[in-house]
C-alpha cells in the first residue's frame, strides 16, 4: 500500500462557499502528474465502525459509474482517479492509500472490503476554477443587488445543459440534483459536477418517462429559473442546497409555477418555456431543446430548418462581442484590484502610497459590485 503523501498533497478545502452533505473537498496535488486536482473525501461521520456501505458511501460508486458513462460530454467534470483512504479527519494528515484511477467498476468493486477496514472513499477530479461555480458568482456581493445571466448566455448555458441531459437520457440517465453550485459557467462554456445523487433508471416503464419530466422540471426550476432571473424559486435568498439523497428528489416538488415578476422584459417565449418545465408539461429532453431553439431564434440564433430575423441576427453578433468585452474588463479590474491590495501591504511604503493604495481597492471593488454580469 502507498501513502497518501507519496501520492497527493492536500492543500485548503475548496467548498466552504457551499458545503455539501456526504463529502469535503479540498484542493489537492497530484504527484505522479503534477496535476491540481479536487479530491472529493467521504465525510468521517458517515462512516460506521461495523463498515456498512452506508449511501454516502454507495454514491462514490453511484458516481464514479457515471462520470465514466457521460465521459464523452465536454459539460461534464473528468474523473482523474479514485481509491480509498486510511487517514483520519476531513483533511487527512497522512495514511495510507490504495487508487484505481478511472476504473470505476474496480473502484465499486473493492468498496465492501475497503469500508468493512474503514477505509474512505475518495475521488480525485479536474479542479475547476472557483470564480466560475455559478452560485458563488451569482451571490450578490450587496444585500440590494441581484444578478442574472444575460439572455444570450442563459440560454447558450441552458443549451449546453440540456444536450448533456439528453445523452444522459438516452443511457437511462437522470440528473435530478439540479442547483447552481453544480454549474461552472465561463460565459462561453458549461461544466457539471456532482453526479453522486444522480440515478441509472432501468429504462422501461412509466416510472422512467416520470423521473425524465422530473429531470426538466429540476432543470427549469433549480437553474434555469434563478441563471435567468437571479432569484431562488424557493422565494428566499439564493442559498446552498446541501442535503441527503431523499431531499434530491423533494427539493422543488412542490414548485410548479415561477413567478417572473421581478424580471419582466425577460423574453415571454422563455418564460412559458419555463413555466411549462415547471408544470411538467414537457415529456422528453428533445421537445425542451426544440423548444429552446424556438426562443433563442427570436434572439437571433440561427439552426437548420428555423427562420431567424436577419435584424435580430445581426444584433446577437453585437451582443457576443459585448458580452465578451465585458467579462475581459471584468476579469482586468480584478487583476487590478489585486495588484493595488498586493502593494498596499508592501513593508516599508509610506502611509500616504498605503492609504492612496486602499482608496484605489475600495473603488474598485464598488465598480465591481454593481456590475452587470454575475
Amino acid at each position: 500500500m502507498a501513502q497518501l503523501e507519496d501520492l497527493y498533497r492536500l492543500d485548503h478545502f475548496i467548498d466552504t462557499f457551499a458545503l455539501g452533505h456526504y463529502a469535503r473537498v479540498l484542493e489537492a496535488h497530484d504527484l505522479r502528474s503534477g496535476n491540481a486536482v479536487a479530491f472529493k473525501l467521504l465525510r468521517p461521520e458517515h462512516m460506521q465502525a461495523d463498515g456498512e456501505l452506508r449511501w454516502e458511501i454507495r454514491a462514490f460508486a453511484n458516481e464514479a459509474d457515471l462520470l465514466t458513462k457521460l465521459s464523452g460530454s465536454p459539460h461534464v467534470v473528468k474523473l482523474l482517479d479514485s481509491g480509498y483512504v486510511k487517514g483520519s479527519g476531513d483533511a487527512p494528515a497522512g495514511g495510507e492509500i490504495e487508487t484505481f484511477g478511472a476504473d470505476a467498476a474496480a473502484f465499486s468493486r473493492a468498496m465492501p472490503e475497503f469500508t468493512a477496514r474503514g477505509w474512505r472513499p475518495f475521488l480525485a477530479l479536474e479542479n475547476l476554477p472557483r470564480a466560475n461555480n455559478l452560485f458563488y458568482a451569482m451571490r450578490p456581493d450587496r444585500h440590494t443587488m441581484r444578478l442574472r445571466l444575460p439572455t444570450e448566455e442563459g440560454l447558450s448555458l441552458a443549451l449546453q445543459f440540456a444536450e448533456l441531459l439528453r445523452m444522459a437520457h438516452r443511457q437511462s440517465i437522470v440528473y435530478l440534483d439540479h442547483k447552481l453550485e453544480h454549474l461552472y459557467w465561463d460565459g462561453v462554456h458549461l461544466r457539471v459536477i456532482d453526479l453522486n445523487s444522480s440515478r441509472q433508471l432501468d429504462g422501461t416503464g412509466n416510472g422512467s418517462a416520470s423521473f425524465v419530466r422530473m429531470d426538466i422540471h429540476n432543470l427549469c426550476v433549480g437553474v434555469l429559473y434563478s441563471a435567468f432571473t437571479g432569484l431562488s424559486p424557493q422565494k428566499a435568498a439564493l442559498r446552498p442546497q446541501p442535503g441527503p439523497a431523499s431531499d434530491v428528489e423533494q427539493r422543488y416538488q412542490e414548485i410548479t409555477t415561477l413567478d417572473f415578476g421581478i424580471e419582466p422584459t425577460l423574453s415571454p417565449a422563455l418564460q412559458e418555456l419555463l413555466q411549462r418545465g415547471a408544470a411538467m408539461q414537457i415529456e422528453t429532453m428533445d421537445e425542451f431543446i426544440e423548444g429552446l431553439h424556438e426562443v433563442a431564434a427570436i434572439h437571433g440564433w440561427d439552426f437548420p430548418g428555423r427562420y431567424t430575423n436577419p435584424a435580430s441576427r445581426d444584433a446577437r453578433t453585437q451582443v457576443r462581442a459585448g458580452l465578451a468585452r465585458l467579462r475581459r474588463g471584468e476579469e482586468s479590474l480584478r487583476e487590478a484590484r489585486d495588484l493595488f491590495r498586493d502593494a498596499a501591504i508592501t513593508e516599508g511604503i509610506s502611509p500616504e502610497l498605503e492609504a492612496e493604495l486602499r482608496r484605489l481597492v475600495i473603488a474598485i471593488n464598488d465598480m465591481l459590485n454593481g456590475r452587470a454580469i454575475p
